[in-house]
């Protein structure tokens, strides 16, 4: 597996190695030594599915505050997203700043969320699936986030949003949100 660092430090695109042959390809998802011998979070304590119907759907910006916070590990099976990360870390040099990547069907691209960030997606695609690893069980009294379309970041998203649910609509600009810690 290839681990390339994204410009936020601790946060990876990860690139699966292809043995292909004339049936497709096989590829290894997750091995915990190579995630260990980086100095990684390896744990996985939830694996989640996210279903979307429709383009433009998006989700976010999530995070977990102390002392529930979680690495993810994201792969986009079926369809496509735009991937969204955000440093919320106040220490990092690249604090509040944000990476999106595109993970979907056709490149296997997956990626490392360190803990300390947002996390959100908007789908490319009708019928998208969005599989993730998670290190923490969900705690709701932990379940933060901030505004997807907050000044403080200035998000590109690629296209219009089509749908959201309520609870992500009301999540609070950044000055206003819950610290991690």
């Amino acid at each position: 597996m290839n681990f390339e660092e994204t410009k936020l430090k601790g946060a990876f695109i990860l690139e699966p190695k292809r043995f292909q042959d004339n049936r497709g390809f096989l590829s290894v998802g997750f091995n915990k030594e190579e995630f260990d011998k980086r100095s990684l979070d390896s744990q996985i304590s939830q694996c989640n599915i996210s279903y979307n119907l429709k383009k433009g759907t998006l989700r976010g910006m999530h995070y977990q505050k102390s002392p529930h916070e979680e690495v993810k590990i994201v792969i986009c099976p079926k369809g496509a997203i735009f991937d969204v990360i955000i440093d919320l870390r106040p220490e990092s040099p690249t604090f509040c700043q944000w990476v999106g990547v595109e993970l979907s069907e056709d490149n296997f691209k997956m990626i490392y969320i360190p803990k300390g960030f947002a996390h959100g997606f908007q789908t490319l695609k009708d019928d998208t699936v969005v599989y993730y690893h998670v290190s923490e069980y969900y705690h709701p009294e932990s379940a933060c986030g901030v505004r997807w379309n907050d000044k403080a970041f200035g998000i590109k998203w690629q296209i219009p949003v089509s749908e959201m649910s309520q609870r992500d609509l009301s999540h609070p600009d950044f000055q206003n949100r819950q610290p991690i810690t």
